[in-house]
């Protein structure tokens, strides 16, 4: 065997090896719908509520027959902006009900938008509260989820009209709080209370989500979902699971960052006032057969409230989409410490987020992430081209050493070592390496990676279009060559969903093998022959942006190794290593 053969079947074998692991072991499923669907149905026993130190929990009611009777239940405050709409629930005055209007279920655009929020008591209920609980001794009467708040009359929460609601205790303490809506999903609370009272008043600002009942999520790394928060300078990821079994709430201190709950595509961050220090906490408790989850944080110093005098204090909510553009200029204007990593770029972020933003950047100028795609994989290319070249150079001066090598083996058919130690020799002399033909499809998995955790996290990508039946860049292949691209009326298994893309990348991928000759070896050229339909097979399930990304990538390479070999003074015989590669039309070519 040549070794331009060997050095091709080991790159193919370890980029095998890393794909089939990461298919294995990430993308398997995620081919699923990730919906938050719980069995839940005990009603209301004795039970500790989730509490995070003196921040109030609560024990949520039964499930209700509908999330519509429980918004019908109390008053409320309407939301409507471009980007969501809702309510805020005026009894313990909750961000408790959000929908994402730039966001449906599915890519059909009469779908029913994305719910993000849901009131406590409802399956997979998912809430936000901002408020102030009493001093170390302090035994003023303050708001409490029980509380019943008054809005203006027809009051409307819109981008460029926040609303303010009130309540008075009754004993000389008037609160307000003054909600705004900015930057697409920022809620900004201000809550001011006005002693009229003869003693002054401490209390201490707090915010709490919660969320009620676990939610679906993959279990891979490919993405974090879960509770997670920025505190004291360093992200802190914990799994659902984790804190099963929880008997002290996990308590951090910090200044500054947030915590909150992430999704693959949205998320939920209480944000404090960046220079006041606060004990954040991540509370896991059981009610019955239901799990709540709570991440709160609780300021480390009182405010207190002269008599006669006023005083405030303001916090953020982000309740919506993880948009990219979005989150930095949320971290930018408002200074909030690590909130861009409330989107999970993962390990190799100094690849991804400079390949998001490449793809991003070309999508701003052609309209199509498909497009984009293309275009980017041009531009790899391009880069790589210097040490593609360099490589094939390497390999032709191994053509031209094959004679040399013959002779080395007949001349040391039994002295395995010699041999090698008089090839490393002669490698040496005529400077080349053995390895060479690896490098351009070494560097290049780096990027495979890159633009497949982009597809899979980022939501930019999702429900992107490319042309044709290609509706969804993030997700296979929707057509099957087993029940012929939609003629048969039958869905074949998730295994055999080998559409037209994946086809294509099989037919590139053969088509690039034959720029070589056939090896000799029956071995050999049949791992030739069967490792496109491999790929082909696996690849049918991964996202249609990816497959799309390698069918050019290979057709790229195809002309690029063409010319490169061609400068060098390879022959290229393309027709004859076809029909080799094909066990009949060899048969008969030698008759």
């Amino acid at each position: 065997m040549n070794f331009e053969n060997k050095n091709f079947i080991l790159a193919i074998v370890l980029s095998m090896l890393i794909i089939f692991g990461w298919q294995y072991f990430y993308a398997g499923p995620l081919q699923q719908k990730l919906t938050a669907q719980t069995q839940v149905a005990e009603t209301q026993q004795a039970a500790t509520p989730v509490s995070g130190g003196a921040v109030p929990g609560m024990t949520p009611e039964a499930i209700a027959a509908s999330r519509e009777e429980a918004l019908a239940k109390s008053p409320r405050l309407a939301i409507k902006t471009d980007y969501v709409s809702g309510s805020i629930n005026l009894k313990g005055a909750m961000i408790d009900d959000l929908h994402l209007l730039r966001y449906r279920e599915t890519i059909d655009p009469k779908s029913p938008t994305i719910t993000f929020f849901s009131p406590s008591g409802t399956a997979g209920a998912l809430f936000a509260e901002q408020g102030l609980v009493a001093a170390t001794g302090a035994t003023a009467k303050l708001p409490d989820s029980n509380t019943l708040w008054t809005a203006p009359a027809g009051a409307v929460l819109s981008e460029n009209n926040p609303v303010t609601i009130t309540w008075d205790n009754g004993a000389g303490l008037k609160f307000s709080r003054k909600i705004q809506i900015s930057d697409e999903y920022l809620f900004t609370v201000e809550q001011t209370v006005e002693n009229g009272s003869a003693a002054a008043v401490a209390m201490i600002p707090y915010a709490r989500i919660q969320r009620q009942d676990t939610p679906v999520v993959s279990g891979y790394w490919v993405f974090f979902e879960g509770m997670l928060g920025w505190l004291d300078g360093s992200l802190h990821e914990i799994h659902y699971k984790d804190v099963n079994g929880q008997t002290e709430p996990d308590r951090r201190e910090t200044t500054g960052g947030w915590v909150g709950f992430t999704d693959k595509y949205w998320a939920a961050a209480a944000i404090p006032d960046q220079t006041a220090p606060v004990t954040a906490s991540f509370i896991h408790t059981k009610l019955g057969s239901r799990d709540l989850y709570q991440t709160d944080y609780l300021a480390k110093t009182a405010m207190v409230v002269p008599p006669g005098k006023s005083a405030s204090s303001t916090s953020r909510l982000f309740a919506g989409a993880k948009v990219v553009r979005t989150i930095n200029a949320i971290e930018n204007l408002h200074q909030i410490q690590g909130f861009s990593y409330i989107i999970d770029w993962g390990w190799f972020y100094f690849l991804t987020k400079p390949f998001f933003h490449l793809l991003d950047w070309i999508k701003g100028l052609v309209g199509n992430f498909g497009v984009a795609i293309l275009i980017a994989t041009v531009l790899v290319k391009a880069a790589v081209f210097p040490l593609a070249n360099k490589s094939y150079a390497s390999m032709s001066k191994m053509k031209k050493l094959q004679p040399e090598m013959e002779r080395l083996k007949k001349e040391y058919p039994d002295d395995k070592m010699k041999q090698q130690q008089e090839m490393m020799a002669l490698y040496k002399r005529e400077k080349v390496s053995p390895l060479s033909g690896c490098l351009p499809v070494v560097v290049q998995i780096p990027i495979f990676f890159a633009l497949y955790k982009v597809i899979l996290t980022s939501i930019e990508l999702r429900h992107a279009p490319f042309f044709g039946w290609i509706h969804d860049l993030s997700a296979p292949d929707p057509t099957s060559l087993f029940n012929l691209f939609g003629l048969i009326p039958w869905t074949p298994p998730h295994m055999l969903m080998i559409g037209v893309w994946p086809i294509i990348m099989g037919i590139t991928m053969w088509l690039q093998m034959r720029l070589n000759p056939t090896p000799p070896d029956p071995v050999q050229a049949s791992l030739f022959n069967w490792m496109p339909v491999m790929f082909t097979f696996m690849l049918g399930t991964f996202p249609a942006g990816l497959v799309i990304y390698w069918a050019w990538s290979n057709t790229l390479s195809i002309l690029q190794q063409s010319f490169i070999m061609k400068r060098h003074g390879v022959d290229i015989d393309f027709f004859g290593n076809v029909k080799n590669s094909i066990p009949f039309l060899k048969k008969k070519a030698a008759s």
